[in-house]
């Protein structure tokens, strides 16, 4: 596809609202301008940002480094939430909800690496806990995008490890959550590396597991594309 905005164009009072290009009083459309895929550069983050975490919970990044794993992790804070404002736009509910919220953890782990006092931080383990949580829910309903929900899957005992580690200070613990997080950076790279070439080929290559919805939105025509989208937000009189 171009960079030029797709047109969808209702031209008729009596067509069904279901059918392509149809939506309300004749001569209303809407541009749906095609963009490149947040997602690969979103879980490269993810990945990045996890393995310096996790170097820093096995021993590997001595604690006297723990300031400088502060400033290496801000920027994901960055990249990440304008990846979920991309998946915001891209109409992807779960990724904008997923990259947005991951954000602001990179965000709390720097402010809590740079001001924080290292060992147990109760206030840290309540925000890991209660993260875990979400990453649960949101790995129920990403079940259509089985690599999505294998990052979902390994993050959320991950997360609740490290948790745990804040709140007990216990090192044994910090570090399971650290071995878990390099099995998280190893699967979010996979994941992001088989989206880049299902992008840059046009189809999919390496298996990533889509099924339902999720399968079609790749493998379906223009006109699955865009049904229901009267009904999506910015388009729906209200959220």
């Amino acid at each position: 596809m171009t960079g030029l905005p797709v047109v969808a164009e209702s031209t008729s009072d009596t067509a069904s609202p279901d059918s392509l290009g149809v939506l309300g009083p004749p001569g209303l459309r809407i541009m749906l301008r095609p963009m490149a895929s947040p997602m690969p550069l979103g879980l490269y983050t993810v990945a990045i940002a996890t393995v310096l975490v996790s170097s820093l919970q096995l021993g590997i990044i001595p604690p006297s480094g723990q300031r400088e794993v502060a400033f290496l992790i801000l920027p994901a804070f960055a990249l990440q939430l304008i990846v979920g404002i991309a998946c915001i736009a891209a109409r992807d509910t779960i990724a904008a909800t997923l990259m947005a919220s991951i954000s602001g953890t990179w965000l709390a782990d720097s402010l809590s690496y740079l001001f924080g006092t290292p060992g147990q931080t109760e206030a840290l383990a309540v925000l890991l806990f209660t993260f875990t949580i979400f990453i649960t829910m949101l790995a129920v309903i990403a079940r259509p995008k089985a690599a999505l929900f294998a990052v979902l899957v390994v993050a959320g005992p991950r997360f609740f490890l490290s948790g745990l580690a804040a709140a007990s200070g216990n090192a044994n613990v910090s570090k399971a959550a650290g071995a878990l997080g390099f099995v998280l950076a190893a699967v979010a790279m996979y994941t992001a590396f088989a989206l880049l070439i299902e992008d840059v080929r046009g189809h999919t290559v390496l298996p990533v597991g889509r099924s339902g919805p999720a399968r079609e939105a790749i493998e379906g025509n223009i006109a699955s594309q865009l049904r229901g989208y009267e009904h999506m937000a910015g388009i729906r009189r209200t959220l």
